[in-house]
């Protein structure tokens, strides 16, 4: 089948498929696997201007300055954000929304309420309960659809004049589900509310526009978009960052620091304590210049290819049952084989060199509703051709004969 992308020349760029010539990596909603100028420029910066930033004056530390805040420049441009101060650096999606949920969390009160949805992944679901039991607000959930969309027949129902703040993931990790944004941002800002979007999955696959969204809040992860791990990412409105206090402290986030009292950095250093992720950051960028590169409404369509072959493909074998069949999705399919316990699958296709995941994805609420203990889970990303699709069939085949 005719793929809208030079697949072959991609993976040539992804030196692990080298390494690993039997690999069939399809768990891309987990991490994904580094283009060889991501690696690179991790090198090129620790063999060649490895400096702390912000501090030195001499000439490898103002480069790795440099380097670091045109990071910054990048993901402003990429996610179309207006001013380069709502970028704030983290360690992954998971931090950002820790730095919302402390930080403005605070001014939450009794009789407040937090709205999240129950397709969250247990990072939009965890903090949101640590801060609501600390300041006394409550946490109410909007439930899920059979094929794995929101319910949002009756809005009345959760967004109210008590909604202080919406947290809502983008694209599902388990169903790949890609929720209305736009919409869930109008019900949340008619009732005076902020709405903070868990991008981790859908920023590598698709634009993302953030004045297009109106969102408050954006949190994404680098090692999901080809970057390094241990870095991540926090838009947020400059307005509200001014408002917000640290929720670190340390060094580079102050402007005054006396025995009495300390007073904070501009934004959005306020938000970045101590030394950062350098190398990391600098590597995010170089992630950014590869999907440039290749252009994302590109990637978009190629994936949309890789969902419609995977799930027709998956539907033909025997016993299988498939979780999310919205219209509006990601490149994301979870299932269940009857009889087999997902780890049984998991582990079978392993040892023909095909890494899918099997467990609750961090999402167990999800497991709950769909009463089941874990799914499997196969996740694509442009780097994944229709052979490894084919090659997944053929070992989930094979797993059914060897079960029956």
């Amino acid at each position: 089948m005719q793929s809208s992308l030079n697949v072959e020349k991609i993976r040539v760029d992804f030196p692990i498929f080298k390494n690993n010539p039997e690999l069939i990596f399809l768990d891309n909603a987990s991490t994904t696997q580094k283009p060889q100028s991501v690696i690179d420029t991790l090198s090129h910066y620790y063999e060649n201007y490895n400096s702390n930033i912000h501090r030195g004056i001499y000439t490898i530390a103002e480069k790795a300055t440099a380097a670091y805040e045109e990071t910054r420049d990048k993901i402003a441009a990429f996610i179309s954000a207006d001013d380069r101060r709502s970028i704030v650096f983290t360690r992954g999606t998971t931090e950002s929304i820790n730095l919302v949920a402390n930080s403005w969390g605070q001014s939450l009160k009794p009789n407040d309420e937090v709205l999240i949805t129950e397709m969250e992944h247990h990072s939009n679901i965890i903090p949101w309960q640590l801060i609501s039991e600390k300041t006394g607000a409550s946490l109410k959930y909007i439930p899920i659809c059979e094929d794995g969309s929101l319910d949002l027949s009756n809005p009345d129902q959760y967004f109210t004049n008590k909604t202080k703040i919406v947290c809502v993931i983008h694209q599902s990790n388990v169903f790949g589900t890609i929720n209305p944004i736009a919409d869930i941002v109008t019900l949340a800002h008619d009732v005076g509310a902020l709405v903070l979007v868990d991008g981790a999955q859908s920023i590598p696959h698709h634009s993302v526009n953030i004045s297009q969204l109106d969102c408050d809040f954006f949190a994404f992860s680098g090692h999901k978009m080809m970057g390094p791990t241990g870095v991540g990412v926090l838009y947020a409105r400059t307005e509200l960052l001014e408002e917000m206090n640290p929720f670190l402290g340390g060094g580079e986030m102050i402007r005054e620091v006396s025995m009495e009292k300390s007073t904070w950095n501009d934004i959005p250093w306020k938000f970045e304590a101590g030394t950062p992720n350098i190398a990391q950051v600098i590597g995010l960028g170089s992630a950014i210049d590869y999907l440039n590169g290749i252009g994302m409404k590109s990637i978009v369509e190629y994936e949309k290819e890789l969902l419609s072959y995977g799930q027709k493909k998956l539907q033909n074998i025997p016993g299988i049952t498939i979780y999310g069949t919205t219209k509006e999705k990601g490149a994301v399919i979870s299932f269940n084989m009857d009889n087999i316990h997902p780890h049984d699958v998991a582990h079978i296709l392993d040892t023909s060199g095909i890494a899918i995941r099997a467990g609750h994805h961090c999402a167990q609420p999800i497991m709950k509703h769909l009463n089941v203990s874990a799914t499997n889970r196969a996740s694509f990303y442009i780097y994944n051709t229709y052979a490894e699709i084919d090659s997944l069939i053929d070992g989930l085949t094979k797993t059914v004969d060897l079960f029956t």
